[in-house]
């Protein structure tokens, strides 16, 4: 299998779940180097990714490819996997038709209950 390339994940740094999502990547990527991690509320975004709107940023997380490709949400979270020790197993599930809509609609829902889900879980999440 080939060598994964380092990616940028843009995240929601004003939601507890995102942030907990985002260390939990963190302890699990293969490589140190292979995530790098920018608040979707940064500056630094905001210079480096023009094109990634506040709006479209606080919709779902983005992942920035090496080529400048941009994935949200669901369609990321292969690319995601491939870059992660234990779960890179699960990457040709995604390929799947039944997965992908599954994924799509369980992604979607978190995605616009993670502050209500963020809320709850939060004294489970250490900051």
């Amino acid at each position: 299998m080939r060598k994964p390339e380092a990616v940028v994940l843009i995240y929601d740094d004003k939601c507890s779940l995102c942030r907990g999502c985002r260390r939990w990547i963190e302890l699990h990527a293969i490589r140190s180097d292979v995530f790098e991690f920018i608040p979707c509320q940064s500056e630094e975004r905001r210079r480096r990714f023009p094109e990634v709107s506040d709006e479209t940023c606080g919709q779902s997380f983005q992942l920035v490819l090496s080529h400048k490709q941009i994935l949200a949400g669901d369609k990321a979270l292969p690319e995601i996997l491939i870059r992660l020790k234990v779960f890179r197993w699960l990457t040709p599930l995604f390929k799947l038709t039944i997965s992908k809509n599954c994924l799509y609609a369980a992604y979607r829902w978190i995605s616009n209950n993670r502050y209500i889900i963020s809320q709850t879980i939060k004294p489970l999440i250490q900051e």
